[in-house]
């Protein structure tokens, strides 16, 4: 038994240190025609939003000052015949899975100097780096009185969260977040900088309304402005006891066949494990400066722990305090509006977790946002995304499931027990008839496939992208992050 455990640690020893040599290989060539970009000091806890990805450890880092420094380092990477040149694109940083913005013992571009925000001569457009976090973008278009479709949370990446789709308090007046690009700076496989609209390249540029980081590195982009003043938000607490006045409460505003526009709105269940506590709250937001618009009144009729309303700017409600250093798990799945569903799931979420309590305890957190068809209904005019919906599907809901927990020692039996409530959830909406294909690809987990939830044409369409755009497949094997198509 000594002889084969030593035999193993020899190969793998081995194996490590000729990965090493190759991996300095590629970071010394990379520096040596990239200069000071090229960089070997290591992130810290908070250059990302989880503990999965902070602590990869990169062989080097590209932090790149222009689109022209991105497209030297990806023509190298993608040409180099170094083993072990696999790369990571790093924008804002707050996908929890490891490896999806970084990566262990390769090269991470850290996209995060490219964070300019300018408004287009006209208006109605503002250029975005693809380093830049909405808070940036927000702060730079609340003195003008613009706004544009992007993150609820500031400290979001631009990037990221519109290579997804991205949900934006704004999307049942503009849509997905994706659907307000209008034009994107990119780098292809082979290093060349491209730019891609409705008009150049425009099967690129659907594809990237939802496809992810397997096409080309986006350096910049070009989002559409309308005007905005300030905004109404009610936070509303609830003893867990009021959960099923609180869905029904929720499903009227969610099923409405007029839904109303204006509506941004998240309820969420949150459990403690060492505390064996849930809460309840509803954050009701209203893109209008109206406090406690007629379309709350019965959300806000259910009895309430507390209920605090304000009127504020987009930059200042989007301009959060960062979370502390966690590890995270995500998950999410999309069912029909149905309060009876949603109370089931609650239940069997109690079921599964309640006497669940790792070593440094854990935070679960479930949001139900509503998923109108009126926010569908803008795709169409802005060149189509890949996502597969439309308002022909009807209302419905997205739930994202996450836990968030301090001890890393812990992180294999929350990955368990997640999986296994998830599982049940699901589980739960398919028994109630309800569940819907879609997976909303920011909230999905790695367990997850949201490319094929877009359905077998739009897949197949992606695919046929990639291979056109990137033929041998840089972004597919080399940047082993994400979620890929081939």
């Amino acid at each position: 038994m000594r002889l084969a455990e030593s035999c193993t640690v020899t190969v793998l020893t081995a194996a490590a240190a000729v990965s090493a040599a190759s991996l300095d290989t590629c970071c010394a060539h990379l520096a040596s025609k990239l200069g000071d970009i090229v960089t070997t000091t290591p992130f810290t806890e908070n250059d990302y939003f989880s503990l999965q990805e902070s602590t990869l450890v990169p062989a080097c880092i590209v932090r790149p000052r222009s689109a022209q420094d991105v497209s030297h380092a990806v023509a190298i990477l993608s040409t180099s015949r170094t083993p072990g040149c696999e790369f990571a694109i790093k924008g804002g940083g707050h996908t929890p899975a490891g490896g999806s913005a970084n990566i262990e013992g390769g090269v991470t571009i850290d996209l995060t100097s490219l964070n300019a925000t300018v408004l287009g001569d006209d208006s109605k457009s503002v250029a975005v780096g693809a380093g830049a976090v909405w808070n940036d973008v927000y702060g730079y278009l609340d003195g003008l009185s613009l706004a544009a479709a992007g993150g609820r949370n500031g400290l979001v990446g631009v990037g990221g969260l519109l290579l997804g789709g991205g949900i934006s308090h704004f999307s049942p007046r503009v849509g997905w977040a994706c659907d307000g690009v209008v034009g994107y700076e990119v780098v292809l496989a082979n290093g060349t900088l491209a730019n891609v609209s409705s008009t150049s390249h425009p099967d690129l540029y659907r594809a990237l309304k939802g496809g992810g980081n397997n096409f080309c590195v986006v350096t910049r982009y070009d989002l559409a402005t309308f005007p905005q003043g300030n905004m109404s938000v009610s936070t509303i607490s609830y003893d867990v006891s009021q959960a099923g006045a609180v869905f029904d409460a929720f499903t009227d505003i969610a099923a409405s066949p007029n839904f109303d526009p204006y509506v941004s709105l998240q309820t969420g269940l949150l459990y403690g494990s060492a505390a064996k506590a849930w809460s309840l709250s509803s954050s009701a937001f209203y893109t209008k400066p109206v406090l406690h618009p007629e379309v709350y009144r019965e959300l806000e009729a259910v009895p309430s722990i507390s209920n605090t309303s304000k009127i504020t700017a987009v930059a200042a409600l989007a301009a959060e305090n960062p979370t502390p250093p966690l590890n995270w798990l995500f998950a999410t799945l999309t069912f029909g509006t149905s309060s009876e569903a949603m109370l089931d799931i609650f239940k069997s979420l109690n079921g599964s977790l309640y006497d669940f309590n790792p070593a440094g305890g854990v935070t679960w957190n479930f949001a139900f946002e509503p998923l109108p068809s009126v926010m569908l209904s803008h795709a169409a005019a802005t060149g189509g995304n890949v996502l597969g919906l439309s308002p022909e599907d009807g209302n419905s809901v997205i739930l994202l499931f996450s836990a968030l927990w301090p001890n890393s020692s812990s992180n294999d039996v929350v990955y368990r027990k997640g999986r296994d409530a998830f599982a049940a959830i699901k589980a739960v909406a398919e028994r109630k008839g309800v569940l819907r294909k879609f997976e909303y690809l920011n909230y999905a987990g790695p367990h997850q496939s949201p490319l094929a939830s877009y359905g077998a044409d739009n897949l197949e369409f992606l695919r046929q992208v990639s291979k056109k755009y990137d033929p041998a497949g840089v972004f597919q094997r080399k940047v082993p992050g994400g979620f890929k198509l081939w």
